[in-house]
This record gives structure tokens, sequence and C-alpha cells, in this order.
């Protein structure tokens, strides 16, 4: 008999015995034979009894989650002692004065036990516990709330470890933190990086921010920091004179929040927010759950990813209710030339703010009349318009052909519909013939 990936050796009853019971629970299983040297030689226990009672005391106590259930000890001549190690349920098993991290977490690899990595650690948690990032087990144990009680004091809210069950941040079974309670802590590992760049292209900096700490204390100062960044320009009318910021602040508000809430927290990186002279975009891990699309969520349809999340913020009205933040957003621009864009990749999502004093500037004319018109238009929209407006939100261009399909309307009213949009500014008409499109102003 040799060493293994499934069998080990061990001479005495030690504390090490546990780092192998931990190794083989945390993958497939495997037995270790106590009483026998490194080569195989059966050299046999001198006193048995003090033996396992040493040995079961430091399993049951040295490890955690328990790993009782799954351990099965048989005597065997010779005086040596056989330990059947079962793959564990509730994985990772982990030595309990080192933490659940590398130098508590080990595997089997070869004939040796070694100490897991973090993403290891990570999927070992997601494979055991599912798919709800926010439910896992967390890394970080030694967690401390002071923003996170400041911020439920302020709505009359308790936050006591009585309602850490409800709130979602203790798990009862294993008496540990979840993921949930380490974004809400003041250690959360996640953070919110905002750069300010001098150029359309986003290469020349400015100046560059990083917000950590628990998420509330990121929504706060973030935004903060995000309207020092909302400009205001002036326009002088007459006797009067008219302000105009660069964003909307409430819009400013809705995308952070959105970020911080739908962003997929299983992603180690931050979120990115990019300032420039034309336009303010939030760029998040993580896109779209399954059967979503970004019509969707500007039509309002919301799937929290972070649902206990998302109730946090809600009862803490921060959010008013799942799916109304972006539509919020473009109704904040309804009146403007300038419209938000949404885009959405397998692992990221981005809503792009235009700046609205530069759109007025560059491209659009007076404030006065641009209102005037624009609100007249939105206000006479048929619910063919609002389709083709919704679609250029979402792909830039159109084609006549494509219109055809979206409208499902016979061509000489789908020329129709696309003429009167080009008249009333709604839409540009670019190209002839077969490459003719249509685009936002």
């Amino acid at each position: 008999m040799v060493k293994n990936e499934s069998i080990e050796f061990k001479l005495f009853v030690n504390e090490d015995i546990s780092r192998e019971v931990v190794a083989f629970a945390n993958l497939n299983g495997g037995i270790i034979y106590v009483g026998i040297d490194d080569h195989g030689t059966e050299v046999g226990l001198q006193d048995v009894d003090d033996a396992y009672t040493r040995l079961t005391n430091i399993i049951r106590d040295a490890i955690l989650p328990d790993i009782t259930m799954f351990i099965k000890y048989e005597l065997l001549i010779n005086n040596i002692i056989k330990v059947s190690i079962s793959e564990g349920s509730a994985k990772p098993y982990y030595l309990k004065n080192k933490g659940m991290k590398p130098p508590g977490v080990y595997i089997r690899q070869g004939t040796s036990s070694v100490q897991a990595s973090w993403e290891l650690i990570r999927q070992l948690i997601k494979n055991a516990d599912g798919d709800s990032f926010e439910s896992h087990r967390s890394i970080l144990q030694d967690l401390s709330f002071s923003t996170a009680k400041i911020e439920f004091k302020k709505r009359n809210i308790e936050f006591s470890k009585e309602k850490y069950i409800s709130l979602g941040i203790w798990d009862a079974e294993m008496k540990l933190f979840t993921n949930l309670a380490q974004l809400l802590s003041d250690q959360c590992e996640h953070t919110v990086k905002v750069a300010v760049f001098d150029d359309s292209a986003n290469t020349v900096f400015i100046d560059r921010r990083e917000f950590g700490g628990s998420v509330f204390k990121q929504l706060h100062d973030t935004y903060e920091y995000l309207l020092l960044n909302n400009r205001t320009a002036s326009e002088i009318r007459e006797l009067d004179r008219y302000d105009y910021q660069d964003y909307p602040p409430e819009a400013i508000r809705e995308a952070l929040l959105n970020a911080l809430v739908h962003r997929d927290y299983s992603f180690s990186g931050s979120i990115i927010i990019n300032i420039n002279s034309e336009r303010m975009e939030f760029i998040n891990l993580g896109g779209l759950l399954p059967g979503l699309t970004a019509n969707d969520i500007i039509n309002g349809i919301s799937q929290p990813r972070n649902a206990k999340l998302a109730q946090a913020f809600f009862r803490l009205k921060h959010i008013e209710a799942y799916g109304t933040g972006i539509r919020r957003i473009f109704e904040l621009y309804r009146d403007k030339d300038c419209l938000p864009e949404i885009v959405v990749s397998d692992n990221t999502f981005r809503i792009t703010l235009p700046n609205y004093n530069y759109h007025r500037k560059f491209h659009g004319q007076s404030t006065t009349k641009n209102h005037e018109k624009l609100t007249t238009s939105m206000n006479q929209l048929t619910p063919q318009m609002k389709a083709v407006l919704d679609y250029l939100v979402q792909n830039e261009t159109i084609s006549e052909e494509d219109m055809l399909t979206l409208l499902n309307l016979k061509r000489t009213r789908t020329y129709t519909i696309a003429r009167e949009m080009v008249e009333r500014g709604l839409i540009v008409r670019e190209g002839r013939g077969k490459n003719k499109y249509y685009e936002l102003p």
C-alpha cells in the first residue's frame, strides 16, 4: 500500500492530521491510516485508546463546519486506526484557528495536502450554496457595521444581532456571516472607481478617485463627488438668467443606485464611472439576467440579481420600487434633445448619461426652442414612433427593412411614419437607396 491522492499515512496523532482531513473532505474524500509511516511500514500505535480519543477530539474541535458525520473510524490489526473521510456537503471545510482563507483551507493534490487559492475557495462556496452570491458564506468573518448602523438609524429601522437573520446577513445553520453582510460591512472588498477625463476618448486623466467601505458609504461618497463634477451653465435672456446643469442630479443618483444594487458581486472588479465633457458613463460587472433585454429594463421590467440587497435599499428608501430607476432616468431626459444610452454585453452593463450643456452647445438649437419643439413632439408620439425610438436607443441606427420588421406594417405606412418622424426632428435620415438608414438627431 502506498500514498496517493486518496490515501495518507500518519505515524502518530498530532494536530496536523486535521489538515489532511480538511483536504479530503473538500474534494473527493480519502483514507488516513494512523500508525503507518511515510514509507508504508506498519508500526502501530503504542496506546490505541489514547490515540483514538485525541484523534476524535482534534477532528471534532479543530475543523469547521462540523465534519464528524462524514468521518468513520475503524481499528485494524497491529494497532492501526483507519480514518475514512467522505466528501463533505458544506464546503469549504477549514481549520478553525486559521479561518476560511488559504492558510485554513486545504485540498488534496497528488500525495500532498496544499492550501486552496482564494478563487477555489469562492468556487467551493458557490458549488455548495448555489448561485445566489449574497447568500453565500462570506470569506471574511471579522466584520463591523458602523456605517450600516448609522444608515438604518436614520430611518428608525432596527439593526441588531437579533435582526441579522431576517436581513439576510447571518447564516443561522452555519453560524457565519453571508456575502450580503460583507457588502453592508465596513470591510466590503468591492469599490467604485471614478475617473474624470480631459478628452472624449477617455485617455487623458484630470482626476481619479476610488471609494470603498460599506456599500452605503460608497453610495454617499461617490454621489457627493459626482455632484462636484456636475457643472452648471447659465443663459441670460432679457432680464432673466436660466441655469442648466450638465446632468439631472436625480439621473446621476438613479444610475449610481442601479450600479450598486444590480452589479454582479461574484466578480472582484470595481464599478467604473467615467466622466468627460460629453457624457457620464456607469459601467458595472454582470450583464442582464437570462431572459431580459435592454428594452425590458427601459420599460420597467426588473429581476434583481441581489434581491436581499435591493430589499435593504428599498427599506432605507434609497429606491422606491424595483424597475423604476431606469425609466425615471429616461423620463428626466424626455424634454432634452439627447437621450441616455444602454449597452449590454454578457458580463457588463453600461448606461451613459449625455451632458446636456455640451449637447445644447454643439448639437442643439436654443434651449427654449428645443424644449418647446421636443415637448410637443414627445406628447404626440404614436406607439409605432415610440417603438422606433426605443430601437434606436439600443441600436443607434435602423434601416428601412429593419423598421418594416419592427413595426410589422406595410411599406407605404412605414415610410409615412418615418417621414413624419424626420419632419418633426425625432430622427435623422442618412444615405440613399439601399444604404438609407435613420438615427437619432
